[in-house]
């Protein structure tokens, strides 16, 4: 295939994509103009439904981060990757659990959240590092269908290892007092856990953005997803 036939196909996969994305917004205005015209909703009902889309979009967006990166450097699409997420939630809600069942949690929340968000981050961190020295370092010149065999393996090993330890029900974290708590603005009610869950997120990017902007390790990052051979 000549570079000439490369760049027809990538036109019109980027077209098809345009397309794709253009339908997708004209449907949720058109859907959302409907919505508000049929006035099934109130304004105020309408903010806390954006106050909450935007503090559940903030956690996918954090890993959405990490799944770009990982694709980025390793050109691998890591299947496996919300898993990773899913251990250090599952550790921490446990540790949150025995917490609040010592009494540690109502007597210092603030160090109980520090506490949890370093279980999280060290158990996900441990999780992708074995996973990457078991799973995937010996596939980084593999062909790419075995890496995403591998990957998807790896999800379900860990799926349904975390399922056969812990079961499948549903989990809630103990309550926080005031993290758990309302504030009024007017007609509208928000959850301090959203406002915080979003600010978190902005502090988390932003910190990601300088770590891989400014810092030494972050450029060479870059350097090995713009082109792996010449960084190495």
């Amino acid at each position: 295939m000549t570079s000439l036939q490369k760049s027809k196909r990538v036109s019109w996969v980027s077209i098809i994509l345009w397309v794709l994305r253009v339908t997708v917004i004209a449907l949720v205005i058109y859907g959302s103009t409907v919505t508000l015209s049929s006035g099934k909703y109130a304004p105020s009902s309408w903010i806390s439904l954006l106050i909450a889309g935007l503090a559940q979009g903030s956690i996918y967006a954090l890993i959405a981060l990490g799944y770009s990166l990982v694709y980025g450097i390793m050109l691998m699409i890591n299947f496996a990757h919300g898993e990773v997420y899913m251990a250090g939630a599952f550790v921490s809600f446990f540790v949150a659990d025995a917490l609040e069942q010592s009494g540690f949690l109502q007597a210092q929340p603030l160090v109980t959240i520090f506490i949890l968000l370093l279980s999280a981050m060290a158990t996900s961190t441990l999780v992708a590092l074995i996973l990457e020295r078991v799973a995937y370092r010996k596939l980084q010149n593999a062909p790419r269908m075995i890496s995403l065999i591998t990957a998807i393996g790896a999800s379900f090993f860990l799926q349904y290892t975390f399922r056969g330890f812990f079961g499948s029900g549903f989990k809630a974290y103990p309550e926080f007092g005031a993290m758990w708590g309302r504030w009024t603005f007017g007609s509208v009610t928000v959850q301090v856990v959203q406002i915080v869950v979003a600010m978190a997120a902005i502090l988390m990017m932003g910190g990601l953005y300088w770590f891989v902007e400014k810092t030494k390790t972050g450029k060479s990052m870059r350097a090995v997803s713009e082109d792996k051979e010449i960084a190495s």
